[in-house]
C-alpha cells in the first residue's frame, strides 16, 4: 500500500506503511511534495519533520521514500553561493518563483550545466585510497578546488580524464576497485549532513586564529580549529563581531550560517557580503565565502538542519587542507527551533522546555570543529564560532550553560558596553579562553618572550580596577590611596586605547599581532614604571599629567607605518619620565 499522511502538526507529520524506512531518510510529503526527514518510527508510522511551510496539505495526501539520508551536493561552485537551509540555491530559487519561495520548488545546488577546467593528478595504474586528491580545479583565482576520492572507494586507476573542461557530472574517472568492478567518479559528490566526514586523526591545535580584534587575539585567543561563543542580548553587537571575525580572521574558507536571525538582519548580511572586498586578495570576500540563510520567518525545521549543512561544507572544504572558520548566528535560534519539534513530538521537556537531548546535539555540532590530518595526508582545520542570544542577556539559561561546557573561548557581550560605543562589548571579567598556554609559543616567536606575563598582568589590573570601582561609588576617587588611583588610570587607559577598536576605522578595524605586542608592552611598561614611580612619592596625578599619558590613550587609530617609529620613541619616553625606584 501507498504511504498516505495520517496528522499534521506545523511542521510535524505523521505518515503509514512506512515500514521499511529509515531513521533521517528524506521523503516527499504531499502532492506538492514538500522535502522532510524522518525523526522518528514506531512499527509502520513514521514522524517527518518537513522543511517547508504545510499550510494547505491535509490528511490521505501520498508520502514518497528516496530511501536516502538528507545529503548536501559538494564539489566545484560552491564558494560565492548563497543557500538555504537545505542547501537550495536561493538566487536560483527567486529566478524560478520571484521573490518569495514557492512550496515544493527545487533545483541543484551546484549547477549542472557550468564547465570547470580539471588539471588530473594521478595517473592510469596508480593506487588510490579514499579521500586521495585526483585532481583539481581553479574555483577562483585564489582557492584551488581538489577533487577528492569519495572515501569509501579505495582501488586502482583504471581511466584518467585529461586535461579539459567537464561539468560535474561527467566522468573524470574509473576506477577499478579490489573486486575488479568499474566504479565511475565525477566531480559531484553528496554526503549525508548529520554524519561528520572521517578523518585520518585528529591533532592539538597549535596557532592562534588572529582576527585582528586586541581584546580576543590578545586576551582571550581561539585558534585555528577550536570552539569558540559568543553570547549577549539582543543589541550587544553578536552579529557585527562575526562580520569581523568572518572578514579579518585568517581562514582560507568562511562558511556563515544565518540561524533564525531577523528577516531585515540577514537581508543585511546578504547585500552587504558581496559587496565586501578581501583584505588578502583585493577581490570580492564571497569569492572565499558561502553564505547560508534561514530566517525567523521560515520554516522552524530548516533551521535545525541548516548548521549540518554549514558543518558538512566547512569538513568538504577542511578535508582539501585549508583552514576554514564557520560562524553560526545563532545557535539559540537552532535550540528553539528543537524544542518546537520536540513540542510536537510530545517528548519530555527539560529546562525551559528544551528537549533532554539539547546538550548532546550542542556538543556533535561543535565536536566536528577541530585540527585535523585528512585522509590525503593534508592538514586542515575547522574552527566554529557560534553566537548565543540568551533572553534577557541571562546566561544562566540552558543553551548559554550547555555551549559553555562545550567550547574552550567565551566572548561575552555586555548591553552596558555597547550603550557606552565599546566595541567589541567583551565583558573581560566574564569572557575567558583555555587556548592561552597553547598559543603562547607562537605570540613569544611572533612578538616576544613577555607575551604570558603581560597578559596576566593587564587582566589582573583589570580585575583590580572592577573591584576599586565598588569603593570609588561608595567613597570618591579622592580618598584611594596613590597606588590605587594610578591603577585606575591605567585601566581607563587600557581600556579607552586597547580593548575599544572602531569596526568602521580603516585602519583601527584591524590591527596586526606585531602591533598588538608593542601596544601591550608600553601600556604594561608605563604600568610598572608608575607603580615604582607611586612608591617613592610621585603623586598620581603627577603621572596622569605627563605628557606620555595622552599619547598612550590615542594608539589604537594610529596608522601601522606611523607606529613603527611611535613604538621606540614612546618606549624610550616612558623610561626616562619616571624615576627607579630605589626601594
Amino acid at each position: 500500500m501507498a504511504s498516505t499522511i495520517q496528522r499534521i502538526s506545523g511542521p510535524v507529520v505523521l505518515a503509514d506503511e512506512m515500514r521499511g524506512a529509515q531513521m533521517y531518510e528524506v521523503v516527499m510529503v504531499g502532492a506538492d511534495e514538500l522535502i522532510g526527514e524522518i525523526i522518528g518510527l514506531n512499527e509502520d508510522l513514521a514522524t517527518i519533520q518537513v522543511y517547508e511551510d504545510t499550510t494547505g496539505i491535509t490528511p490521505g495526501e501520498p508520502v514518497k521514500r528516496s530511501k536516502m539520508p538528507l545529503s548536501v551536493e559538494l564539489g566545484p561552485g560552491l564558494l560565492g553561493r548563497i543557500f538555504d537551509g537545505i542547501q537550495r540555491p536561493l538566487t536560483a530559487l527567486a529566478d524560478i518563483s520571484g521573490d518569495f519561495i514557492v512550496r515544493g520548488i527545487r533545483t541543484s545546488a551546484i549547477s549542472r550545466d557550468r564547465v570547470f577546467q580539471f588539471t588530473p593528478a594521478v595517473s592510469v595504474g596508480d593506487q588510490l585510497k579514499g579521500g586521495a586528491v585526483i585532481g583539481s580545479v581553479p574555483e577562483t583565482d585564489h582557492i584551488t578546488h581538489r577533487i577528492m576520492l569519495p572515501s569509501s572507494l579505495s582501488g586502482e586507476v583504471a581511466e584518467i580524464a585529461g586535461e579539459g573542461e567537464y561539468n560535474v557530472n561527467e566522468t573524470i574517472l574509473t576506477l577499478r576497485d579490489g573486486s575488479g568492478r568499474d566504479v565511475e567518479i565525477s566531480m559531484l559528490q553528496h554526503w549525508p549532513v548529520r554524519v561528520p566526514r572521517p578523518v585520518e586523526n585528529k591533532l592539538p591545535p597549535k596557532r592562534p586564529l588572529i582576527t585582528g580584534q586586541r581584546v580576543i587575539d590578545s586576551f582571550f585567543p581561539t585558534v585555528q580549529g577550536g570552539t569558540a561563543s559568543v553570547p549577549g542580548p539582543f543589541g550587544a553587537g553578536k552579529t557585527v563581531v562575526q562580520h569581523q571575525l568572518a572578514k579579518w580572521c585568517d581562514a582560507d574558507i568562511i562558511v556563515y550560517v544565518g540561524c533564525g536571525e531577523r528577516g531585515n538582519e540577514m537581508a543585511d548580511v546578504l547585500r552587504q557580503f558581496p559587496k565586501l572586498t578581501d583584505p588578502k586578495t583585493k577581490e570580492p570576500l564571497m569569492n572565499r565565502t558561502v553564505l547560508i540563510g534561514n530566517t525567523s520567518n521560515m520554516p522552524v525545521a530548516a533551521r535545525e538542519a541548516s548548521v549540518y549543512t554549514g558543518i558538512t561544507i566547512a569538513e568538504y572544504y577542511r578535508d582539501m587542507g585549508y583552514t576554514v572558520a564557520l560562524m553560526a548566528d545563532s545557535t539559540s535560534r537552532w535550540a528553539e527551533a528543537m524544542r518546537e519539534i520536540s513540542g510536537r513530538l510530545e517528548e519530555m521537556p527539560g529546562e525551559h522546555g528544551y528537549p533532554a537531548y539539547l546538550g548532546s546535539r550542542l556538543a556533535d555540532f561543535y565536536e566536528r570543529a577541530g585540527l585535523v590530518t585528512t585522509l590525503s595526508g593534508k592538514e586542515g582545520s575547522i574552527s566554529v564560532i557560534g553566537a548565543v542570544s540568551p533572553p534577557g542577556g541571562d546566561f544562566s539559561e540552558p543553551v548559554t550553560q550547555n555551549t559553555l561546557r562545550i567550547v574552550r573561548v567565551f566572548w561575552a557581550l555586555d548591553a552596558d558596553l555597547a550603550h557606552e560605543r565599546h566595541f567589541p562589548a567583551v565583558n573581560w571579567l566574564l569572557s575567558y579562553t583555555l587556548y592561552a598556554d597553547l598559543v603562547a609559543p607562537w605570540w613569544e616567536k611572533h612578538g616576544g618572550s613577555a607575551w604570558k606575563q603581560m597578559r596576566s598582568d593587564l587582566l589582573a589590573l583589570l580585575q583590580k580596577e572592577s573591584e576599586l570601582q565598588e569603593i570609588v561609588q561608595l567613597v570618591g576617587p579622592d580618598l584611594l590611596p596613590e597606588q590605587d588611583r594610578f591603577t585606575l588610570a591605567v585601566a581607563a587607559i587600557l581600556r579607552e586605547s586597547f580593548l575599544i577598536q572602531s569596526a568602521f576605522d580603516p585602519v583601527d578595524t584591524f590591527c596586526p599581532p606585531e602591533k598588538q605586542y608593542r601596544m601591550m608592552t608600553l601600556i604594561h611598561r608605563y604600568l610598572e614604571m608608575g607603580r615604582a614611580a607611586v612608591r617613592s612619592g610621585v603623586d598620581a596625578d603627577e603621572l596622569q599629567a605627563h605628557p606620555v599619558t595622552a599619547r598612550l590613550s590615542r594608539m589604537g587609530p594610529m596608522p601601522h607605518e606611523e607606529f613603527e617609529s611611535f613604538y621606540p620613541e614612546v618606549l624610550a619616553e616612558i623610561d626616562s619620565a619616571f624615576p627607579e625606584d630605589d626601594s
